[in-house]
């Protein structure tokens, strides 16, 4: 449900801001951190935040969160290639970020 969503949007990954990450993560100690991107899976940034979410919140916590992912499968190219395909799956990647049905084998919970 939207309304027990907190959105964290991290503008900058290099230099990670492991501090910030923590404190977010240390704010909502209840939360699952999930990390949600456009790009395909093997083109963003989630194979580079995955180990640095579960390190700051390891180090600096006490307490380390394993990331869910949503976003787009591992793809080939940069796009869908037909405006009514992209359509579908950017809908279908909010749905998905706003509910609790995500996965990231073998990081996040597992349904």
């Amino acid at each position: 449900r939207p309304a027990d969503v907190a959105l964290v949007r991290v503008e900058q990954i290099s230099p990670f801001p492991f501090d910030q990450i923590a404190n977010y993560a240390k704010t909502y100690p209840n939360a699952d951190v999930v990390w949600c991107q456009e790009e395909p899976k093997n083109m963003g940034a989630w194979y580079f935040v995955r180990d640095r979410i579960m390190t700051a919140t390891r180090v600096i916590n006490g307490n380390e969160q394993r990331p869910g992912y949503v976003g787009r499968t591992t793809m080939a190219s940069t796009a869908e290639g037909y405006g009514a395909v992209h359509d579908a799956e950017q809908k279908k990647i909010i749905d998905t970020a706003l509910s609790d049905a995500y996965t990231a084998i073998p990081f996040g919970r597992l349904h």
